[in-house]
C-alpha cells in the first residue's frame, strides 16, 4: 500500500483530516485570513499562509516533508514572519488582553530605555505591539507581540564548560536584573529560557524544522558558542508581575508554571513570594539540564541545591546567586573552562569522535586567544 504525503504526515504529527500538509487547520486559517493585514503592518508571513498558496510539492516529485511550506505552526499562538523594513526574522505572539493583562505593560517596560540598553537585561525585546482589528464574533481583544525569532537554549549541544558557564552567567544576571527592577517572572522553566542564535547559524534555520535551513536547501550549518557566542533571554511574561519598589516581600496566589516541582506550589498552599520561586526554578533548570544530564559541572551543585531549598526563605537572593557564581568561576582553571562537556547519553564512539574534534578546536582557540568563557557581542537595540 502506498504511503501518501498526508498519511505520513498524520503518522508523524498526529493530525486529523482537517489539518494536513495540503490543507490549513482552523487555527492556521486565523493567521492566513490576516496575511494582508500583517503585510500592511510591515510583516510578511511564510508562503504557507499567503492567500494564493498552492502546496509546492503538488506539481513536483518532492514529498511534503522536504518542502518548506509542508510544516504548520507548532503553537497556534505563535507564528514566524519577516520584517519587511530590514528582512529580520521575527516571532509573532497572539495574546488575549483580558487573560494576560500585564504582559504588554511589563514587556514594554523592560524594552524601554534605559533598561533596553543595559547589558544585564536578558528579557526578550518587545519590538512592537499590534492591535488586531476587532471581530464581532470575538468578544476579547487580541494583541500581537513582535519579538526576535529565538531558539531553544540547548540546541545545538554545549561543547565546553565555559559555554555552559556563559549561559549560567547570563541567566543569573538576567534574573538579578528583573528582580532589581521589581519584576517577578513566575515561570522561569526551561521552556522560557531561549537564545538568539543568529551569530551561530549560517543562513538561519527553519522555525519549525530547526535542523534545516530556512529555505530547505540543506541541513543547517553553525559555529560553536565559543566561536560565535549567542545571547540568552527570558521569554513569556504572561503571568509575571511588577511591584512598587516599596513592596519588599510581595505575596501572590500560586499559579503553577512549567516547572511542576516547585515545593511551595503544592495544593492548598498560601500566597507566596514569587521572587523566591524564580530562584528555585532557575536553579532547577541548571540541575535538570546539566547536573543530571552531563559530567564535569559538579562544582555548581552547592549553589544549585541552595537555590532549590524546599524552604523559600532559605534560598539565596538573585544578588547572592550572582556573587557566589562569580566567585565559583574565578576559582576555575583555564583548562577546566576549556574542557569538554560530556553528555550521559554519549556512547563510546561519540565520546572518541567528539573528543578528537574538541581537542582540535581547543588548541585553535588557545592559539587565537579566544576567550574560554564566550563573550557575546554588545547588545544592539533594534527600534
Amino acid at each position: 500500500m502506498t504511503d501518501t504525503s498526508d498519511s505520513r504526515y498524520a503518522r508523524v504529527f498526529g493530525d486529523t483530516p482537517r489539518n494536513t500538509p495540503s490543507r490549513l487547520g482552523e487555527d492556521e486559517l486565523w493567521w492566513a485570513e490576516r496575511h494582508q493585514w500583517f503585510k500592511d503592518n510591515g510583516y510578511e508571513l511564510r508562503q504557507r499562509y499567503a492567500p494564493d498558496w498552492i502546496p509546492s510539492w503538488r506539481d513536483s516529485k518532492k514529498p511534503f516533508y522536504h518542502c518548506e511550506d509542508g510544516y504548520p505552526m507548532l503553537d497556534t499562538r505563535l507564528l514566524d514572519a519577516v520584517r519587511l523594513s530590514d528582512g529580520q526574522f521575527v516571532m509573532l505572539k497572539m495574546i488575549f488582553e483580558s487573560r494576560h493583562p500585564h504582559e504588554v505593560e511589563i514587556g514594554q517596560y523592560l524594552s524601554s530605555e534605559p533598561l533596553a540598553s543595559d547589558p544585564a537585561n536578558h528579557c526578550v525585546p518587545l519590538y512592537e505591539v499590534l492591535r488586531v482589528p476587532h471581530d464581532d464574533a470575538d468578544d476579547d481583544i487580541r494583541l500581537i507581540l513582535v519579538m526576535p525569532l529565538l531558539r531553544t537554549f540547548d540546541d545545538p549541544p554545549f561543547d565546553t564548560v565555559g559555554e555552559v558557564l556563559d549561559l549560567c552567567g547570563q541567566v543569573f544576571d538576567g534574573l538579578k536584573f528583573m528582580h532589581d527592577h521589581h519584576v517577578a517572572h513566575r515561570d522561569c522553566s526551561e521552556l522560557n529560557i531561549m537564545m538568539d542564535a543568529t551569530p551561530m547559524f549560517i543562513g538561519g534555520w527553519h522555525p519549525v524544522q530547526r535542523s534545516t535551513k530556512r529555505d530547505f536547501s540543506g541541513d543547517v550549518n553553525y559555529y560553536t558558542r565559543t566561536k560565535r557566542p549567542p545571547r540568552y533571554y527570558y521569554i513569556d511574561f504572561g503571568i509575571s508581575r511588577r511591584y512598587d519598589a516599596s513592596v519588599s516581600d510581595p505575596k501572590e496566589e500560586v499559579i503553577e508554571g512549567g516547572d511542576k516541582s516547585v515545593p511551595e506550589h503544592q495544593p492548598n498552599c498560601p500566597p507566596q513570594n514569587p521572587f523566591r520561586t524564580d530562584i528555585y526554578c532557575v536553579g532547577n533548570v541548571i540541575k535538570e539540564r546539566f547536573l543530571m544530564e552531563t559530567r564535569g559541572l559538579e562544582f555548581l551543585t552547592p549553589l544549585v541545591e541552595d537555590m532549590r531549598q524546599s524552604d523559600p526563605t532559605k534560598r539565596p537572593t538573585a544578588d547572592e546567586v550572582v556573587e557566589r557564581f562569580d566567585n565559583l568561576v574565578n576559582g576555575l582553571s583555564f583548562w577546566k573552562l576549556r574542557s569538554r562537556v560530556v553528555y550521559n547519553t554519549d556512547g563510546m564512539f561519540t565520546n572518541v569522535f567528539r573528543g578528537m574534534v574538541h581537542w582540535s578546536r581547543r588548541l585553535r582557540f588557545v592559539v587565537t586567544q579566544t576567550p574560554s568563557i564566550p563573550k557575546p557581542s554588545p547588545l544592539v537595540v533594534i527600534e
